[in-house]
């Protein structure tokens, strides 16, 4: 791995453990205020989200920088950090330890190297995907540096599938895995990557809480579904508050045509 991907990995190590020690001061003890768009927001993602961008003002200068939580509008510059400070705040405000702090570093508008990191359950994620952008990246997904990879068993009733809540109009009779609802989609999909969950829908993800994430999987050798609009590239001066991607993501290709049949109801 060349000093380039080094220093990306090393900084997305050291910046989201740091910020992830003082999140777990304030896990369980913080108030929620709720945004325009009905989400949540405490000071805790607010002062992650000010931790964040100043770590990366201050070791990669010209690089753009899309936020949930200040700068929501895609500068077009050819390096751009995606970040979610805190994916899953209503499960950080009611004591719940699944949520994670999300980046994702955009080439021309597309991720190309994914970092997620949940502290309570002390997981680290990473991975490469250079896709088509012409560039040489390490590849592979890892969970705390040991390689990961979907799995590659066919659905039963003793293998899980991730909903969000607003994609429960998939429970029918017939459904092939068990559900499970787990509240934050960046944690949702990687449980896919891990081979822990044969799939996973999210029916109103941003672009943020899915950057790190898109990339991880793919690298794991997921199938990353759009179910509306395709996520990436970017488009320069494009405000991505209120766009949502609803996504499917399965572990290998044939899974696609077993679950979708389920997803019709889901509004997205």
């Amino acid at each position: 791995m060349n000093d380039f991907w080094t220093t990306i990995l090393d900084f997305a190590q050291t910046t989201t453990t740091r910020v992830g020690k003082q999140l777990m001061q304030d896990f369980g003890q913080v108030q929620a205020s709720q945004k325009a768009d009905g989400s949540l927001v405490t000071q805790a993602d607010k002062w992650a989200d000010r931790e964040i961008r100043d770590a990366i003002a201050s070791n990669f200068s010209g690089y753009g920088i899309l936020s949930e939580e200040s700068d929501q509008s895609f500068p077009g510059t050819e390096w751009c950090w995606v970040i979610d400070p805190l994916d899953g705040t209503t499960n950080f405000t009611r004591g719940i330890p699944i949520w994670t702090i999300s980046l994702g570093l955009l080439y021309r508008g597309t991720p190309i190297f994914g970092y997620v990191y949940a502290p309570t359950l002390n997981q680290a994620f990473h991975g490469y995907w250079a896709g088509s952008s012409g560039l040489v990246t390490p590849s592979g997904a890892f969970l705390n540096h040991h390689p990961i990879h979907t799995s590659s068993d066919s659905p039963s009733n003793n293998h899980f599938f991730n909903l969000c809540s607003r994609s429960t109009a998939a429970i029918k009779n017939g459904f092939p895995c068990k559900i499970r609802m787990l509240g934050v989609a960046s944690y949702n999909f990687l449980t896919v990557a891990t081979g822990a969950t044969l799939g996973g829908i999210e029916a109103t993800p941003k672009v943020w809480d899915i950057a790190g994430a898109w990339v991880i999987v793919q690298a794991a050798g997921g199938v990353w579904s759009s179910l509306k609009s395709e996520p990436f590239p970017l488009s320069p001066g494009e405000d991505y508050s209120d766009r949502s991607f609803p996504t499917l993501v399965v572990s290998r290709p044939e899974l696609v045509p077993v679950f979708q049949p389920f997803l019709e109801g889901v509004k997205i």
